[in-house]
């Protein structure tokens, strides 16, 4: 079958070679059993990339980026880069893909699955069954805004600045994802800022507004501070269907929704551009559990947050819904057969490592596909 989706892998750093190596062992599993192909490029970015040509993100990774139909990227970072300068970090290779690629959109699920509802840091019966989406602006915000850095002053005392600023525009574009999201899900978007205390807030909220009665009347909007956001995620969890935020609250708040699921090493994300004239729409794709230098080499990772990010990107990407419930659906099963990584093991189950785990998931989908 001839190759006719273009994808680029960017395994990067610590645990991201590890657990990109069982999602390409479930890549090839597609290529053999399903009706499809894929031209696969790998690249540089992070620390290994700042080891092999000096820059977090090299001007060849992002040409392969813009080439490719989708990104699936690792993670980036760890010790051994920590005394670089701040513009060199390895973490600014993802910013860079984002802010190049326009990818404005992150898309964080925080879902519960059975198994795991006994993992979370919540009761059981707060958490079983949670499914909730959270959509970050990621281009705009605190994370860009100008003018930044630390200065120091005629009486030799330092200032650190950062400067949260946003256009309308911004903002109206990462509203009608959250929208658009919610009319497929259970219809509710709450939109989460500080409106009560800072100027960027109220212009969120305003044009969040403006967007709803314009466009998605037919949404129910609920609009909250994210420091109540924050105390209601811990508590009442279920009330959420999506959340929008900007990029300080909404990584703030992703991360929090993560703990709720019992391990960031369950969790994808996607981060999606404009649909382009073309149809063509830039996204990268990768677990939110970052490099976890401390396990890196040791082969206990867990690769299920990789592995449900390539089945994000089948689903979103290439409208492959069958094929993307296929991995989920393994994954659930394996984990319901009681094998664990370190990260979310629990009494009377099994401890396995990456391998193990991305085998055992290859062997649910031979039998889903029999």
């Amino acid at each position: 079958m001839p190759a006719n989706k273009k994808l680029l892998i960017l395994p990067g750093d610590g645990i991201g070679p590890e657990v990109v190596r069982e999602t390409r062992r479930v890549i090839e599993w597609m290529e053999r059993r399903r009706a499809v192909s894929f031209e696969i490029e790998e690249g540089l970015v992070g620390g290994a990339a700042i080891d092999a040509t000096g820059s977090p993100c090299p001007d060849e990774t992002v040409e392969a980026a813009t080439r490719a139909d989708a990104v699936l990227f690792g993670s980036v970072g760890g010790p051994k880069w920590d005394s670089l300068p701040f513009e060199q970090r390895p973490e600014l290779g993802i910013l860079r893909l984002r802010k190049d690629l326009g990818l404005f959109a992150n898309l964080r699920p925080a879902v519960v699955l059975d198994p795991l509802a006994d993992a979370s840091a919540l009761r059981a019966d707060l958490v079983r069954g949670l499914d909730i989406m959270i959509v970050r602006e990621t281009t705009g915000g605190v994370y860009f805004g100008e003018p930044r850095g630390v200065t120091k002053g005629p009486d030799g005392k330092r200032t650190g600045v950062d400067t949260q600023i946003y256009h309308e525009d911004e903002i109206a574009r990462v509203a009608r994802v959250a929208f658009e999201l919610a009319r497929k899900r259970r219809n509710k978007v709450t939109s989460v800022e500080k409106a009560n205390v800072m100027q960027s807030g109220r212009l969120w909220r305003a044009v969040v507004g403006e967007v709803h009665k314009a466009e998605f009347p037919d949404v129910q909007l609920e609009n909250m501070y994210a420091d109540n956001c924050a105390m209601q995620l811990a508590s009442k969890p279920k009330q959420f269907d999506v959340i929008l935020g900007d990029n300080l609250f909404g990584d703030v708040l992703s991360d929090l929704a993560a703990a709720l699921t019992g391990s960031l090493g369950m969790l994808p994300s996607a981060t999606l551009g404009a649909v382009q004239p073309s149809s063509k729409r830039h996204a990268l794709y990768e677990p939110i559990h970052g490099s976890a230098p401390d396990i890196a080499g040791k082969g206990v990772a867990n690769p299920c947050a990789q592995i449900l990010s390539f089945a994000m990107l089948l689903r979103i990407s290439f409208g492959m819904e069958e094929d993307a419930k296929l991995v989920e659906q393994a994954v659930e099963k394996v984990l319901a057969g009681g094998l664990r990584t370190a990260d979310i093991m629990a009494p009377g189950m099994a401890r396995i490592g990456t391998s193990v785990m991305g085998e055992a998931i290859l062997r649910e989908l031979d039998k889903l596909a029999a």
